[in-house]
């Protein structure tokens, strides 16, 4: 049932987003979605290989992409939710048919912002960083085989930056299980408050002092920034940075 007294408001926010296939590869396998008219921002890093993980996540681009303007911030969750679920639905099922041993997946990190909250969902170590009062926060949590080690204690950030396993992720849209399990934060946003979206070939190119130094400069172009910053420290894998600033309520 569409909420009548829910009416869309100006856009809020500022947007930018930026993807490259970093300093070694030359297959690009990111993908983005930069919605500032409905509040929602995405993050797509597909695996399994040239032509399987540039599939999956343009799929994932494509149906949040396609959610209509003009929905209550209730219905865009559910919207998310719901072609998230499809898309890991048809890449298994696409999967299945190439053959046993081909993967067609993505990790997904998505954000939503309106009426003053922001939620965040994703499956997958694409992440969401947030940017208030000059300190940085990882609003999301990595689902990876180094994150659950890390958090066991059996291994150190020191270690971790080297596993040899730290490309391996714990939950993706179109991987096993059936049912797709994607995490949620939530919160209130602030006026002046920053997002960043990326892939991990970004975070493992930058530090965390170096992402927070580049995402507090001029909101306008801080995604390429970062994608400049990332690219000259050699990054490895593609990279990809959505940048996102709450605006002042207008007087």
């Amino acid at each position: 049932m569409v909420d009548e007294t829910w009416r869309p408001t100006r856009p809020a926010f500022q947007s930018r987003a930026v993807t490259h296939a970093g300093a070694v590869r030359t297959h690009n396998e990111d993908a983005f979605v930069d919605r500032p008219d409905l509040g929602l921002w995405a993050v797509a890093d597909g695996a399994g290989g040239h032509e399987s993980g540039e599939v999956a996540s343009a799929a994932v681009a494509e149906a949040l992409g396609g959610i209509p303007p003009g929905l209550a911030p209730v219905q865009v969750l559910q919207e998310v939710r719901t072609r998230l679920a499809a898309t890991h639905n048809s890449l298994m099922e696409q999967s299945a048919r190439r053959g046993p041993k081909v993967l067609m997946a993505t990790t997904v990190v998505v954000l939503l912002a309106q009426q003053g909250h922001f939620a965040c969902l994703w499956a997958g170590d694409s992440r969401v960083y947030l940017l208030r009062d000059g300190v940085l926060t990882q609003v999301s949590r990595d689902h990876s085989v180094v994150e659950d080690l890390l958090e066991a204690g059996a291994i150190t950030a020191e270690q971790a930056v080297r596993h040899p396993q730290a490309n391996i992720i714990t939950r993706a849209v179109g991987a096993a299980p059936e049912m797709l399990d994607l995490d949620k934060r939530s919160g209130s946003l602030k006026a002046g408050d920053r997002f960043l979206l990326c892939s991990d070939g970004l975070c493992k190119a930058l530090d965390d002092a170096r992402i927070a130094e580049l995402l507090a400069g001029n909101p306008e172009d801080g995604a390429d920034r970062l994608i400049a910053a990332a690219l000259l420290a050699r990054a490895t894998d593609n990279v990809t940075a959505v940048t996102v600033r709450v605006l002042p309520a207008a007087g």
